[in-house]
């Protein structure tokens, strides 16, 4: 079986280098972006413009030979991949919900944004808290540094 995915947009931000950027939307609040979608797909945004939030679904793009056991940004011990968000896997894709604050024709102005300039696009969904948010939730090793999101950056280590 192969696999294909389609490049629908580029997303633009002002983080032109890996190191030092945030590595989740909380850790970027009010930081602005906007997300190029092109021509041909303009006329799937119809009534996105209604939503607050939308979740972006892109391509890492420069990340290169993923492991099975990383140390992820907010810890200092080797952790299960799929146990993180690190941005090298099996399939270098990632996904950012960002608020969006508007749009014109085919550019949307974004808030909370965490990715690198000149990144990939391959999807846009609505963030919908009914679908979204879920309730009695466990974050394994991630319960020992809550709130510390803003406090982490990116660094060399995903390289």
């Amino acid at each position: 079986m192969k696999i294909e995915f389609r490049q629908i947009g580029v997303i633009h931000s002002p983080y032109l280098k890996l190191e030092g950027m945030p590595i989740q939307p909380a850790g970027a609040l009010g930081i602005r972006g906007t997300v190029e979608v092109f021509e041909e797909f303009q006329s799937g945004l119809k009534d996105l413009d209604s939503f607050s939030h939308i979740i972006l679904v892109y391509y890492f793009h420069q990340s290169k030979n993923y492991k099975l056991q990383v140390v992820p940004f907010m810890d200092s011990k080797p952790r299960g991949l799929f146990s993180t968000r690190a941005p090298n896997r099996p399939n270098n894709i990632g996904i950012s919900t960002v608020k969006l604050e508007k749009i014109e024709k085919r550019i949307l102005y974004v808030q909370n944004i965490d990715i690198l300039n000149g990144t990939p696009l391959l999807d846009i969904k609505p963030y919908v808290p009914e679908f979204d948010v879920q309730s009695h939730v466990r974050t394994g090793w991630l319960e020992n540094v809550k709130g510390k999101v803003s406090e982490k950056h990116s660094d060399y280590r995903f390289k």
